[in-house]
């Protein structure tokens, strides 16, 4: 498996106090199978997805960062072997593919929302494998819990095969879902136990260059359709005499503004931030904490496509930087040093945002977001 030979690398190269190898995490590879075998309890109101795509640390990720999602499982699914082990999975002898299962709450994301997402962090066109990781093992498939999630999940398909964005066939699977085992507990959140390890592997693989090749020209879902026409990023000279010159400075020439000197560092109040520039929703009072930086501290985005993340080389440091989709406002930054339950920082300029409080909401367009609310 490649994905070990990269990790190796990073071994061989660098110097990583405090973390341990794959291996160091297994001292007894079957132990406690049975556990890790089971599948995620659920309550009533939620419901659950499953997806292979290829190496799964690099698919918890961008699904634990939607809201209305409870849980992401790393796990194996598929294939003929009961309580299958790690190292039989990657081995291919199994006929499991690498897998997560998704936890989410249908009220607040649809399943046709968490099929886009899909969509994006895998390349539909492979047969062989994903990226540099190669075999039956880690192919791309969509495992339906209903006849409605077939429907939607053929239906997304068929769009996708339709849109023109790839010239080879879209071949990934739409299984009826089988028996889900529960991966052993050092994949589980790995991108979180070790950022540095993750993010190496990630960049090697190719996924991160491929993706961003193909989703350049990004396809338009109806709901972005919707959004790209709602929100706009007005003209150089209309930004000048709509915002502050310190609004001006931060979204379109990346400032900073000064910390604890700004406007909603300690806001407490319940409501949703928008972009200054553009309107569109970013972040929610519910996922913001004291981070004690003097800037507003979110956990996770509350539209995800409305946040893009870019690397920034600036000031001589490796940092990633955060965009609006839309207003293409310079935001702030996201750091891997947050509370639970992403552990995420993202820190942003209060000159780049919007407060509307939930009181707001209807009259100012944003009702959608009211029942965020109701407890």
């Amino acid at each position: 498996m490649k994905k070990i030979a990269i990790l190796s690398a990073i071994l061989f190269f660098t110097t990583l106090q405090c973390t341990q190898s794959e291996e160091e995490f297994t001292p007894e590879a079957t132990q406690n199978l049975e556990e890790a075998a089971t599948s995620p309890l659920k309550k009533n109101d939620e419901e659950t997805a499953t997806f292979a795509g290829g190496c799964f640390w690099c698919m918890e990720s961008p699904f634990e960062k939607l809201r209305g999602v409870k849980e992401v499982i790393s796990g194996y699914t598929g294939g003929h072997k009961e309580n299958p082990a790690y190292k039989e999975v990657s081995s291919g002898s199994t006929g499991h593919l690498e897998a997560i299962q998704v936890i989410y709450d249908p009220s607040q994301i649809s399943y046709s929302q968490l099929l886009d997402v899909f969509w994006r962090q895998v390349d539909p066109t492979d047969p062989g494998g994903q990226f540099v990781d190669r075999g039956q093992q880690y192919t791309t498939a969509i495992f339906y819990h209903s006849d409605k999630q077939k429907e939607e999940a053929e239906a997304s398909k068929a769009r996708l095969q339709e849109s023109g964005r790839y010239t080879p066939s879209v071949v990934t699977p739409i299984r009826k879902a089988s028996q889900f085992y529960r991966a052993e507990d050092y994949h589980q959140d790995y991108y979180k136990k070790n950022p540095i390890r993750y993010k190496f592997y990630r960049f090697n693989s190719g996924r991160d260059r491929y993706l961003k090749g193909i989703w350049e020209g990004k396809m338009e879902t109806s709901n972005d359709k919707q959004a790209s026409q709602r929100y706009k990023r007005p003209n150089d000279e209309e930004l000048k005499n709509k915002l502050t010159p310190l609004q001006y400075k931060v979204t379109q020439k990346n400032g900073t503004e000064r910390a604890f000197e700004n406007e909603y560092w300690d806001n407490k109040k319940e409501g949703i931030y928008v972009d200054i520039v553009s309107g569109e929703p970013l972040f929610i009072s519910t996922d913001k904490f004291v981070s004690g930086t003097g800037w507003p501290s979110f956990t996770k985005p509350l539209e995800p496509d409305h946040v893009v993340e870019k690397d920034d080389s600036s000031l001589f440091m490796k940092r990633t930087e955060v965009r609006s989709t839309y207003g293409d406002s310079h935001l702030g930054h996201v750091f891997p040093d947050g509370p639970e339950p992403t552990g995420l920082r993202y820190c942003l300029n209060s000159a780049a945002l919007r407060f509307i409080p939930k009181e707001d909401l209807e009259k100012t367009g944003y009702g959608a977001y009211k029942k965020l609310f109701e407890k």
